[in-house]
């Protein structure tokens, strides 16, 4: 039997063919563990039948009004079944929440003052380490995700800025980061969260994608069901709740099957 070079040439092609195609198998099947981390933005806000005592008669609950902040913190994928479809996704995560207000005066001003308009805002930073528990669902990159988020606050600070514009086009700017009236009437400091419940539960659902090496972009959402005020000692349960969207990008990677 002869061998011919074009003869061992087809021979290495179908082996390398067959090897090539079993490393993209191996590539493409998901249903090993993955650990990595996960970094993103946070756009928070409150609602609820009682947010104005939290927040002010001049809060406003339209998506626009939201508040941006970050994220970051580290998570796992656990496969539940062989082939990955079904998964099990833990995270833990620092999240940089809260509220703000914006409001303006125009009119009523001294004669004289020069003042055309008089802008305020204040921002409500709410320190959360959130730990999502969610069922995932693998499909071909793409994911989706749902399930309950337990969350601990473990820090407050009360931002306030007032912007006074003059009618030559000049401004000034004052930062007051100190005391401000919380909705019991009292006076607290800035960084005082003690009006706040300090443990949060929410419903989490998202959607994302995720490449065959780790990298992942993902969006979810998720709607407190702990009221944010503090009614352990209030008959009437006063309503405000978390809602927050953050966009995530993440890099896990897998450690074994």
């Amino acid at each position: 039997m002869t061998i011919t070079s074009s003869s061992i040439a087809k021979k290495a092609a179908v082996l390398a063919l067959s090897a090539f195609s079993i490393s993209v198998a191996n590539a493409q099947d998901s249903g090993g563990f993955r650990l990595g981390v996960k970094v993103g933005a946070t756009y928070s806000s409150l609602n609820g039948s009682s947010v104005s005592q939290i927040a002010g008669p001049n809060f406003n609950s339209e998506l626009g009004s939201y508040k941006l902040g970050y994220n970051a913190g580290v998570g796992a994928i656990i496969p539940l079944s062989s082939d990955g479809f079904f998964a099990f996704a833990p995270e833990l995560l620092y999240n940089r929440k809260g509220y703000e207000i914006n409001s303006q005066q125009s009119t009523g001003f001294a004669a004289g003052s020069n003042i055309s308009k008089i802008e305020f805002e204040q921002q409500r930073v709410l320190h959360y380490l959130d730990v999502p528990l969610l069922a995932r669902i693998n499909a071909g990159g793409l994911f989706f995700e749902l399930g309950p988020q337990v969350s601990f606050l473990f820090g407050s600070k009360n931002k306030q800025q007032t912007t006074t514009k003059y009618t030559n086009g000049t401004k000034d700017k004052v930062e007051d980061n100190g005391t401000f009236q919380n909705y019991t009437g009292a006076f607290q400091s800035g960084s005082d969260k003690s009006d706040l419940a300090q443990f949060d539960i929410a419903g989490v659902a998202g959607v994302g994608y995720q490449t065959e090496g780790g990298l992942s972009l993902g969006l979810r959402f998720a709607q407190g069901f702990n009221s944010l005020i503090d009614s352990k000692d209030t008959k009437n349960e006063p309503k405000a709740f978390n809602n927050a969207f953050t966009l995530q990008v993440g890099y896990l990677l897998p450690l074994g099957k």
